[in-house]
């Protein structure tokens, strides 16, 4: 039985396992096939693998120096499949990018400074690049802290991510179509991407409050086969052709904000179950669509006045606080920088054992 040096590791609310490159075959073939049986694939409870048996537990990174000079690292995530074979490496994933910097450090990849490193890690999947600030006392990575965010327990040291680049990451415009609203299957949504392809409507538009529980709207069979009309209607308009077997793009129902301190409340689907938060780049999208006049976001959002706006995105489980910088200056509001704040912890190292190696 083979084995493969790996790492598993918290980024922000999703899990994974984390390889160096080199660790793994360089023919995409054979390591989607490696992958599979690291995570326990095709199977609901992922029981013969290492994966969570969730969306949010089957995830990957592979992690190299950067072939890119303006770059330290480079990071490819892979969404495994749990029910079917299938590993995608279209989608960012802003939780497991938390991980990455500490784990190029622990892995020798990057000389930790005292008492803060700052890592530029390059997204392959979309050649989003982002700036990211690990806490290194001493030139050791610092887990412990008092960062909290939502939907993680306790508390952790804090992972500043800063994206640069963002926009048009999977689509290749933040508004694929050009339109701030499109109506698609018929419902006025806005077809964005500012780091992962969402499709943001208001929950009001199909008919729910956009504030149901988590499980209440898992449930819901009628809503989530009328936002797969939805979402498959919306894959050829935002370049992304047939997404029947994608992950992109998702879904985000919008509704007002429910606390005095909120901005938006969301209900995310990643694509088909409702997600117990929300994932970083889908924040960090619909805090965008906030910001266009005429979206359905803008439409019972709560927006920060002046070009710096730091917005609290509700979710099932909490809040998610994303700062946007935006320009005016040329009529329809662009984003130019976006930044979050995240934690990562390491869980164990070790060998991950293989049932077959040969692709």
């Amino acid at each position: 039985m083979d084995s493969i040096r790996c790492m598993m590791m918290r980024g922000g609310t999703s899990k994974g396992a984390y390889f160096l490159a080199d660790d793994l075959p360089a023919d995409s073939a054979a390591r989607d096939h490696i992958l599979l049986q690291v995570m326990g694939s095709p199977d609901a409870r992922q029981v013969d693998g290492i994966g969570g048996a969730h969306p949010l537990t089957s995830k990957v990174a592979i992690v190299s120096r950067s072939k890119d000079p303006a770059c330290d690292i480079d990071f490819l995530f892979c969404q495994v499949g749990i029910t079917e074979p299938l590993v995608d490496t279209t989608p960012n994933c802003g939780n497991i990018l938390a991980g990455v910097a500490p784990f190029a450090i622990e892995r020798g990849l990057i000389v930790a400074k005292h008492p803060e490193t700052r890592v530029k890690v390059k997204t392959i999947n979309t050649g989003t690049i982002a700036d990211i600030l690990v806490q290194t006392p001493q030139g050791r990575v610092a887990y412990g802290g008092a960062a909290r965010i939502d939907g993680v327990p306790g508390t952790a040291a804090p992972v500043a991510i800063d994206f640069l680049d963002a926009a048009g990451s999977v689509c290749g415009s933040l508004l694929p179509t050009g339109n701030t609203v499109d109506r698609v299957a018929g419902i006025d949504v806005t077809l964005i991407d500012n780091g992962m392809p969402v499709i943001v409507l208001s929950a009001a538009s199909v008919g729910r409050t956009g504030y149901e529980p988590r499980d209440q709207l898992d449930k819901d069979k009628e809503l989530k086969a009328r936002l797969e009309e939805i979402r498959l209607a919306a894959g050829p308009l935002m370049t992304l052709g047939d997404v029947t077997k994608k992950v992109v793009p998702k879904i985000a129902l919008v509704a007002p904000p429910q606390t005095a301190s909120g901005h938006i409340c969301t209900r995310s689907f990643i694509p088909h179950e409702c997600h117990a938060s929300i994932g970083v780049f889908a924040a960090v999208t619909v805090a965008t669509a906030c910001v266009l006049p005429g979206s359905p976001a803008a439409a019972v959002a709560r927006v920060p006045a002046g070009p710096v706006k730091v917005m609290s995105v509700e979710h099932p489980t909490g809040e998610f606080t994303v700062r946007l910088e935006v320009d005016d200056s040329g009529g329809q509001p662009v984003v130019t920088r976006a930044g979050l704040l995240r934690t990562a912890r390491a869980l164990f190292d070790g060998r991950v054992f293989l049932r077959d190696a040969a692709a």
